[in-house]
């Protein structure tokens, strides 16, 4: 037996949470969880944009993470919420993983000296957007948090993945030669 994509039971305006549960599609849980996942969503177009190897095997493990934490955003029961988590195998750890990326992607770069542009080649670009829908998950996730208790790593994880996805648009315009504009 095939599943149909549509169910139906969202035409109330509605959604069923993971684990149980329903609420309005306007809930900051679900803002929360789609906004990360319009960056999984976006990082993939990034991915499909001039492939760069280097950088493109850095995104992939990222989106895998991002998956993995829009699951435990949508899931009302703190139990679950952790195994979710656990599931994920996002912690100090992962977390150290981004930030040495950071470092590695800064290496090749000159130091910032003023405020750049978006922009350049089509993958940084893409790059550049990513990070800015980065920082409006970490926004929606940050109003979730006043709401409901979140792990902490959570928040870590978003702002240093919008740090990385900043370092690497720089990193994709060097390598394809492209300058940066500054303001």
């Amino acid at each position: 037996m095939t599943l149909k994509i549509y169910t139906k039971t969202g035409d109330a305006g509605e959604t069923g949470l993971f684990g149980g549960g329903r609420v309005p599609k306007d809930h900051p849980r679900v803002e929360a969880y789609g906004d990360v996942d319009e960056l999984n969503a976006v990082l993939g177009m990034a991915r499909a944009v001039e492939m760069m190897p280097r950088i493109d095997e850095v995104l992939v493990p990222i989106q895998r993470d991002l998956f993995s934490l829009g699951a435990l955003l949508a899931t009302p029961d703190h139990a679950k919420m952790h195994e979710q988590l656990a599931k994920a195998r996002i912690s100090d750890e992962r977390i150290a993983q981004l930030e040495r990326a950071i470092d590695d992607g800064e290496h090749e770069l000159e130091p910032l000296t003023a405020f750049i542009l978006p922009g350049g080649t089509p993958k940084a670009a893409a790059l550049h957007v990513a990070r800015t829908v980065c920082r409006r998950a970490e926004r929606a996730v940050i109003k979730l948090g006043h709401e409901i208790e979140l792990p902490p790593v959570v928040l870590i994880y978003l702002n240093r993945l919008s740090d990385l996805l900043f370092v690497l648009a720089r990193v994709a315009n060097r390598r394809a030669g492209a300058g940066e504009v500054t303001w």
